[in-house]
């Protein structure tokens, strides 16, 4: 039986924007090898060119703006113009997002470029890459915590490229940037905007001549390639302080209420009638704190919130067992064949929903993510609500941002008025992120 190898789609190139144009050009030296259309560059914009004082390249703004793709590629023509044999860093928030969004399309991109060759090595986080006899290595990182310094300790390199660096902790930046000790050396920073007092903005974007850098600030409008739909779709997806950063892509305070978006006219409605096509159950537990069940049902491709459970014992006249929420849980349900996500802190809870026969996958407890997301949901009409959500409503109105935290460079809510929210965020995140396909990890037993 003969085996069928699929080729990877060709990478489609579109015509670059004057700030692409000028992340492609930046390092350039008038006597330097020039590839593709930058001779238009050279002549127009000779000031984009012989910049030898300029060791640093900042690109930020609003999401799909074309930053990562120009900035891998000026990356790479930049080090395989200049240097042979060299290490060189990249990193992303972890190795996995790294791949997706910058080494994937990266590969396909050399793959289309006459005389390239990449060599992956998975192993290692490594990538070797020869043009015309000219071979470099290029070391893969995660920058996720205060931990991932120790991963760069040691290392020497010509140039080290971070994408969505504003996610990446100070010391691990830090850490990595020494390690540039190559002569001609350069650090490249892409991301999108966090708050105003983010130590990325305060400690090089506020310091660009400090720094010897260069800010390219990038919105949607100048990546060629992306559809006036596509720009739509995205502006209607975010809202509040993300709309701000990742369409406008400001660097502003997360402050005021979170879920500033939610409106009872458009989102709240009578669910249709009849059995949904699926159920599912989110929950926020507490002791001291409240616990919350919510009820989701999907109805054509939309999802309802139609009935909630809220019970706060410091606030009632006992406190319940795991046990008694349980059975509570299985009451709320009825005869509805539903799975649970449920708080992923409530060990033993779970513990009792599976010892009843219930089907539970724990939660993704990923506060600002899943905030985005249950946003996008809201605004894309992917939620809707039935009337009567008392306690969630209530919540909706009064979930904040720490204004104390944003002081800080920190994105952070107040822990108060944010346990059915939490629910909402456990479901969204879980089910419509991933397309709602949720394997629960213990098999459980029959219901009772």
């Amino acid at each position: 039986m003969s085996s069928v190898h699929l080729k990877a789609p060709q990478f489609k190139y579109a015509p670059f924007s004057r700030k692409q144009l000028q992340v492609l050009s930046w390092w350039l030296d008038p006597r330097a090898k020039q590839f593709g259309n930058l001779s238009e560059v050279k002549k127009k914009h000779p000031e984009w060119l012989n910049r030898s004082d300029k060791e640093v390249l900042i690109a930020d703004g609003s999401i799909r703006a074309g930053k990562t793709l120009i900035m891998s590629m000026s990356y790479i023509e930049w080090s395989m113009t200049n240097y042979s044999n060299e290490q060189f860093g990249i990193a992303g928030k972890t190795i996995g997002s790294l791949r997706r969004n910058v080494i994937t399309p990266l590969k396909r991109m050399l793959a289309g470029r006459k005389g390239y060759r990449v060599k992956d090595r998975r192993a290692d986080n490594l990538l070797d890459i020869t043009y015309n006899g000219v071979t470099n290595h290029y070391y893969l990182f995660g920058g996720k915590d205060e931990g991932s310094q120790d991963l760069v300790q040691g290392l020497t390199v010509a140039g080290f490229f971070f994408d969505e660096v504003a996610l990446m902790p100070k010391s691990f930046v830090n850490q990595a940037a020494g390690r540039v000790s190559v002569d001609g050396g350069k650090l490249w920073f892409n991301c999108n905007p966090a708050g105003p007092y983010h130590w990325f903005k305060t400690e090089w974007l506020d310091k660009l001549k400090k720094h010897k850098a260069i800010h390219i600030h990038f919105t949607m409008d100048d990546n060629p390639s992306l559809a006036e739909s596509v720009k739509d779709r995205n502006r209607r997806t975010f809202s509040g302080v993300f709309y701000q950063r990742y369409i406008l892509g400001e660097w502003v305070l997360s402050d005021g209420i979170v879920y500033d978006n939610f409106n009872k006219d458009t989102m709240v409605a009578t669910p249709p009638k009849g059995v949904a096509e699926k159920y599912y159950v989110s929950v926020d537990y507490g002791t001291q704190n409240p616990t919350v069940f919510l009820l989701w049902g999907r109805f054509d491709g939309v999802w309802w919130c139609l009935k909630e459970y809220y019970y706060d014992g410091r606030h009632s006249s006992r406190q319940k067992t795991d046990e008694q929420y349980a059975n509570d849980f299985l009451e709320f349900v009825g005869k509805l064949k539903v799975k649970a996500i449920v708080d992923p802190s409530a060990a033993s809870f779970i513990a009792q929903l599976r010892a009843k026969g219930v089907s539970v996958e724990k939660a993704k407890n990923d506060v600002l993510d899943g905030i985005r997301e249950t946003q996008s949901a809201m605004n894309l009409g992917k939620i809707m609500f039935a009337p009567g959500l008392v306690n969630l409503f209530k919540e909706l109105a009064s979930y904040a941002w720490d204004p104390k935290a944003a002081e800080h460079g920190e994105d952070k809510v107040i822990k108060q008025h944010d346990h059915a929210c939490d629910a909402v965020r456990y479901f969204v995140y879980r089910v419509i992120r991933t397309g709602g396909v949720v394997k629960p990890k213990v098999k459980p037993k029959a219901f009772r």
